[in-house]
């Protein structure tokens, strides 16, 4: 596009659609599809993930990733690189841990109609909040 200049950060922040990318402990890549929301502000990406769950687990072990975004018309994407901390799961529907995926919730999505029903199912399915500090991004756009 001429004249306009891309700026990755913002496919990032409108993506809601991902691919997240974790260490295996072989160091063989392990992806998993991930609905990101990007705070620019703050210029870290979260992801609502599961305990259990293997990018779970490696993200336990090496705490690096990678997310990558591509445009709906798939001609430019975006991917951040950094580190991740991890919060949850919580045991409790008002724990802090609850609490920061209600806020992710909030951002990425709004409001929620019955947010006690949302509590509820975050502690039954062991739901953590993945943070990954944007240490690197880049992409390209291609039309």
């Amino acid at each position: 596009m001429t004249g306009t200049v891309f700026d990755p950060r913002d496919l990032l922040a409108e993506a809601r659609l991902g691919v997240l990318a974790t260490i295996k402990a072989n160091g063989m890549p392990q992806l998993s599809p991930v609905t990101p929301y990007y705070d620019r502000d703050a210029d870290v990406v979260y992801v609502s993930i599961r305990a259990g769950l293997a990018k779970t687990a490696n993200l336990r072990r090496d705490p690096r990733a990678v997310i990558e975004v591509t445009r709906d018309d798939r001609w430019a994407w975006a991917t951040a690189e950094g580190s991740v901390t991890l919060t949850g799961p919580g045991s409790d529907p008002q724990s802090p841990e609850v609490e920061a995926l209600v806020d992710y919730y909030r951002a990425a999505a709004g409001e929620h109609p019955d947010w006690d029903e949302y509590r509820a199912a975050m502690v039954s399915d062991q739901r953590i909040l993945m943070a990954l500090s944007v240490e690197k991004v880049y992409g390209q756009q291609l039309r």
